[in-house]
């Protein structure tokens, strides 16, 4: 017995000396003006928090959070100074706990790690934790870590990652597993378009998006307008387009509206808004199942289908699943895809891993009086004299030794300091003392990234002769553009400002064989990801064209529905049904209301 209570009091004083309470920020109750990022999970391993107030401090975000045991509690906090340099860091911030305010200033450091906020005595098991933002300049918060032992959390990401999951105690898997005819990942116009097809034929269809509201590129938070022609889907692609606005316009939220109604509109579409997917399980060429992740809370689902649509842009289902896609841009001996006037900015004598780039979109407007805007130092190396009041699609940036996907949160960074630098030259001009910042996108709009690879890789030359296939489901009209850095041409030119090269071509034609993958059995997919070269991507990378893609696949999933076969099997077995239903799809009335 006195053993037995020598060793009750140790465990008892050893949970008191390390008791620890990790809380991701992007859970907070009360989000006050930040924002949730959760644009570079797979690097970071969660979302988090940022102050995006283009200048002004944000409001405190909030939350309450409940303690088991009194005492004194270090808090550390993972956060970046995002902007390193003989400068005063951009996004400052501070930790109010309970009303006091932690002694440390943060986001100082260079590069993702901890930063020591302070001591905070708890005595209380309820309590209140604020982030108060003192710049208004995207400072960003991951987690905060209180614990009564004097030890740093550990900063590489293998033991970070690690580490997280013991002290939330994750599960290994999802406790919940949901099962459907159809799982869409990905809730741009290819992902909506194709679960409306699916949903419409009678299939159970899951839709994961990882945004609160639908359309990609398209929708109210990055603001493009969709461009390319409707070819057999009009009906479907009216639902979910755009008007011909200015990039970056508020009108997005009209067409927001609607496309998310029509949407919801479909009891047989499950929509899971701020959902990430974050793994796809394939066993013999053949995915079982994705697991996603809710963007804020940290739930996570299991999703099982027989049938699965990649319309991700970065095709994360095919990576993880081990789809082959290919990245960057082919030799021009490769497709034969040259253009001699152009040369290398179109297509290099060897491969490399050059990719169109990515844009934020920025508008600012007219004030009533005189409008301040702070200094902003640390933007001046990225914007130099550069001097504007709002940024189009030519405000793009790319670079061959950045990958779009890897060093994604490093592109939109470098396109924050271009956008903030060149409106702080233009307020310094005397027509611009009233001009205010309106809207900064913080989400990029990427043109390519990975291309999964089908049964038909689809090219320049496709499109250049008009070539018509069998299972021709897309077509187009548009010609084709590939974008490059003007900077190329003359080193004095900003970097982040891009130019078009257009190849005029006639009608041309995408066939079915691009759009699901040569490897991955049951795996669809529709968008920039679908099975292209980097040049072909040019012309049908726009968001009518890729709805046409996602619509073509959503039907092609229901014949493998009534047939009980996978994706490869329609081309090969049942392609006259196939072509007879997409041929059957221009015809359909389009209901006047939807018109």
């Amino acid at each position: 017995m006195k053993y037995l209570l020598l060793i009750l009091c140790f465990l008892n004083i050893s949970l008191t000396i390390s008791q620890e309470l990790l809380l991701e920020a992007e859970s907070f109750d009360d989000k006050g003006g930040w924002v949730v990022d959760p644009q570079f999970i797979e690097q970071m391993g969660s979302s988090y928090l940022q102050a995006h107030g283009m200048g002004v401090p944000v409001e405190n975000a909030q939350t309450q959070v409940n303690f088991k045991n009194k005492g004194e509690y270090k808090v550390w906090v993972r956060t970046k100074n995002w902007v390193p340099g003989e400068w005063e860091a951009p996004g400052k911030f501070q930790v109010k706990v309970n009303g006091l305010v932690l002694e440390n200033t943060l986001g100082l450091r260079s590069g993702w790690g901890w930063e020591y906020a302070g001591a905070v005595q708890i005595t209380d098991k309820k309590n209140t934790l604020e982030l108060v933002d003192l710049t208004g300049f995207n400072g960003r918060c991951d987690a905060i870590y209180f614990t009564t032992s004097n030890v740093e959390p550990p900063s590489s990401s293998k033991k970070l990652a690690t580490w997280r999951k013991t002290v939330v105690m994750e599960p290994l898997a999802p406790k919940v597993t949901k099962k459907y005819d159809l799982v869409v990942v990905g809730g741009g116009i290819a992902g909506c378009a194709a679960a409306i097809a699916a949903a419409e034929q009678g299939l159970q269809v899951a839709l994961i998006h990882d945004r609160p509201v639908l359309g990609g590129n398209a929708s109210s938070e990055i603001r493009v307008h969709t461009l390319g022609i409707y070819g057999n889907f009009e009906r479907i692609l009216k639902k979910l387009d755009t008007e011909h606005y200015p990039n970056g316009s508020p009108e997005a939220h009209k067409d927001q509206i609607k496309r998310d109604n029509n949407v919801k509109n479909y009891d047989n579409i499950s929509l899971f808004l701020n959902w990430r997917a974050y793994d796809a399980k394939a066993v013999e060429n053949k995915i079982n199942y994705v697991d996603a992740r809710q963007t804020a809370t940290g739930e996570r689902l299991r999703f099982e289908a027989p049938l699965f649509v990649d319309s991700t842009g970065d095709g994360w289902i095919g990576f993880w699943a081990g789809a082959e896609f290919s990245y960057g841009r082919e030799s021009v001996d490769e497709y034969g895809e040259e253009w001699k006037e152009h040369g290398e900015l179109w297509s290099p004598k060897q491969p490399d891993n050059a990719v169109m780039g990515s844009s934020v979109l920025w508008r600012s407007f007219e004030a009533d009086q005189v409008e301040d805007f702070p200094e902003v130092p640390w933007a001046m190396p990225v914007a130099r004299d550069y001097a504007k009041v709002k940024g189009e699609w030519q405000w793009e940036f790319s670079r061959n030794d950045l990958h779009q996907i890897d060093d994604a949160e490093e592109i939109r960074d470098h396109m924050l300091r271009a956008i903030y630098g060149s409106f702080g030259n233009a307020k310094k001009l005397p027509e611009n003392t009233n001009r205010k910042l309106e809207w900064v996108s913080y989400l990029v709009g990427k043109r390519e990234s990975r291309r999964l690879v089908g049964d038909y890789i689809f090219t320049l030359n496709d499109a250049k002769s008009g070539r018509t296939f069998p299972d021709g489901v897309v077509e187009e009209t548009r010609e084709v553009d590939v974008h490059y850095q003007t900077v190329l041409e003359d080193e004095k030119n900003p970097d982040f400002i891009s130019e078009a090269l257009f190849y005029e071509t006639p009608k041309y034609y995408i066939p079915y064989r691009s759009l699901y993958s040569k490897n991955i059995d049951n795996l669809f997919m529709a968008g920039r990801n679908f099975s292209t070269s980097h040049i072909g991507l040019g012309g049908p990378r726009v968001m009518r064209t890729t709805g046409q893609m996602g619509a073509a696949v959503g039907f092609a999933a229901s014949l493998c529905k009534k047939y009980e076969v996978n994706p490869r099997d329609i081309y090969t077995g049942y392609l006259e049904e196939y072509m007879d239903l997409i041929e059957n799809q221009k015809y359909t009335p389009i209901p006047e209301s939807k018109k």
